[in-house]
């Protein structure tokens, strides 16, 4: 139609056709060019995108496989994963609603529970202060034995409240279980030997409490320069004992059981039992 429209040789046309024909061309291929770029980068876009999915798919399988694996370890541990799954869901529910400052407490309670977990992985663990809770845990875990020392400073925590539950979760170990509980009190000259002491081991004596007196400055030298600090062996495998500043005041409690330790801790109790006298009541 264009050739009839024009009227020119057909050297012209031809020209003029090839002309048409090399411009098209071109912007064809510009357009594929283009197209091929696009295509490039989209797949570019595309893999990256891919990748990044398949990265958080398996990091996602691979918390997963954590998780089932750490549960997996509590069932051969003997541990009730019941407990566990209630703490978390719990904790879960607990930063999803509720006052800030419950919040707030409930993070500071998990992070001071993770903190003691760390450490018993090392057998050890601190606390600042007496901690009495750990004691009287501990005392309901007994299955054998529980050997302890109180010292002169430590004589005021029997007319204390926790000094009760305490007893309590002593005669309840005691009867039930059959665990052997020995107490040692420690006092530096005989005249600490006074009524107050007196009544203390009575008391504890009428709940199936082994306890026996030895006075300081009558242990032959040798057994006086060893440590007067109080502590509790249980299950001759787990001492908790409180650590005392310059003051004499309850600085630290701490839970070591490591058994280099362990077995200090039981030589120097039986040395020091064998060394004291038994309690008569008078």
């Amino acid at each position: 139609m264009i050739t009839n429209l024009i009227n020119q040789s057909q050297d012209d046309l031809w020209k003029l056709t090839v002309s048409i024909v090399i411009g098209g061309a071109a912007l064809i291929v510009q357009y594929m060019i283009d197209f091929e770029r696009r295509m490039a980068s989209m797949e570019v876009a595309l893999g990256t995108r891919h990748q990044d999915l398949r990265n958080l798919v398996s990091e996602k399988f691979g918390q997963v496989s954590e998780v089932t694996g750490i549960f997996d370890r509590l069932d051969r541990a003997g541990l009730d994963t019941d407990d566990v799954k209630l703490l978390l869901r719990s904790a879960s529910e607990v930063q999803s609603q509720g006052p800030n400052i419950v919040k707030a407490f409930a993070h500071a309670e998990l992070e001071r529970l993770t903190s003691v977990m760390v450490n018993l992985t090392g057998h050890t663990a601190d606390w600042l202060g007496q901690n009495n809770d750990w004691l009287l845990s501990l005392t309901r875990c007994a299955a054998l034995s529980m050997d302890a020392t109180t010292s002169f400073a430590g004589r005021d925590f029997w007319a204390t409240e926790p000094a009760l539950g305490y007893l309590q979760a002593q005669r309840d170990v005691i009867q039930q279980r059959g665990v052997r509980v020995r107490r040692l009190f420690i006092v530096q000259i005989a005249v600490d030997v006074d009524g107050d002491l007196v009544e203390i081991c009575s008391e504890q004596s009428a709940v199936g409490i082994e306890t026996r007196v030895v006075v300081v400055s009558e242990l032959p030298r040798d057994l006086q320069r060893g440590r007067l600090n109080d502590f509790v062996i249980f299950d001759s495998e787990l001492c908790w004992e409180i650590g005392q500043d310059v003051m004499r005041r309850n600085a630290i409690t701490m839970l070591n059981a490591r058994g280099p330790h362990v077995v200090q801790r039981v030589k120097r109790f039986n040395e020091l039992w064998e060394a004291a006298g038994a309690f008569t009541g008078a």
